[in-house]
């Protein structure tokens, strides 16, 4: 009774054992992938396959799966002091996206290789940011950012790492520098409202010069017509006065004509007009030519006078 209970414990422990040793070897064959993620398999330590997401079933003992994550990956980078080209040192944070696009190389061609990209970006953020002034460094980040992803690609393409971007968080002057930019900045704000004033106060002397030549062109316009319309107005005032002699004259002529005045009639009218001429503040009286033929016209008037019986 007692060898059969010591041989059932024993077989017991021998079962659990197996079944252990069983659980474990399932454990190690049987492995799952998750999206996003692929799994390298290496065999005694050597590389032998890279599965895609999914079941994998692996040799126990003898493999072993490492998983490596494919998505982009940031890595937000520590604060550290960079010296420009004009010899400023400065504050500079910047975040790496980077992204593994060849699990093997990324495991099997740098030992650590998120120790090695940061030890890079720290390198390559010196020299890129060395060769610039402060000036350039404040304001150019797009650059910046280009020529740190160039350094950095050209040595992660071997690694099998793609560096998707880099963005520079911060660039910090010393505080005395960042006085004097701000005093500078206030400056050139200044500087460009005097400016701005400066050109409205011209342009505003401009316009007001425009308007005063454009009325002055307006005036000289109005008068322009209105001495044209003066002018038209005359002309058709002596038009109408011509006319209105000419159609007396001719009047005076027709009736003239319809009468029928003998010498005598004419000898009168003539001496009426002489009458005229005499009566006016003129200091010349001009005497027709035909002086004989108003003498005669006198005589005339006289015998005529003389024939008339008196009263």
């Amino acid at each position: 009774m007692i060898a059969l209970s010591s041989f059932t414990i024993s077989g017991l422990v021998v079962a659990v054992l197996a079944l252990g040793v069983l659980l474990v070897m399932l454990k190690n064959m049987v492995n799952i992938v998750q999206q996003g993620e692929v799994g390298v398999v290496k065999r005694l330590g050597e590389y032998r396959k890279t599965h895609e997401p999914g079941l994998v079933i692996i040799a126990p003992f003898i493999d072993g799966l490492q998983r490596v994550d494919m998505r982009e990956i940031p890595v937000p980078g520590d604060r550290q002091e960079v010296i420009t080209r004009d010899n400023v040192v400065v504050t500079v944070n910047a975040t790496i996206f980077t992204q593994i696009v060849d699990a093997k190389q990324a495991l099997f061609s740098v030992a650590n290789f998120g120790i090695a990209i940061d030890a890079l970006a720290r390198t390559a953020l010196r020299s890129v940011i060395g060769t610039l002034s402060l000036d350039e460094a404040l304001s150019e980040r797009e650059r910046i950012n280009t020529d740190v992803q160039g350094q950095m690609e050209a040595v992660t393409d071997k690694w099998g790492i793609r560096i998707a971007r880099i963005e520079i968080v911060e660039i910090t002057p010393p505080p005395k520098i960042l006085e004097a930019l701000a005093l500078q900045k206030q400056a050139d704000q200044e500087k460009r409202a005097k400016i701005l004033q400066s050109e409205g106060s011209q342009q505003s002397a401009i316009n007001i010069a425009d308007g005063a030549a454009k009325a002055a062109i307006r005036a000289a316009e109005g008068e322009r017509e209105a001495a044209i319309l003066r002018a038209e107005g005359n002309r058709q005032a002596f038009i109408l006065e011509a006319e209105g002699r000419s159609q007396a004259i001719t009047s005076v002529y027709r009736a003239i004509r319809e009468a029928n005045p003998d010498p005598s009639l004419i000898a009168i009218l003539q001496l009426e007009t002489l009458g005229k001429f005499a009566e006016s503040d003129n200091a010349k009286i001009v005497v027709p030519f035909e002086s004989a033929a108003l003498l005669g016209a006198a005589q005339a008037l006289r015998s005529v006078l003389d024939s008339v019986p008196a009263g």
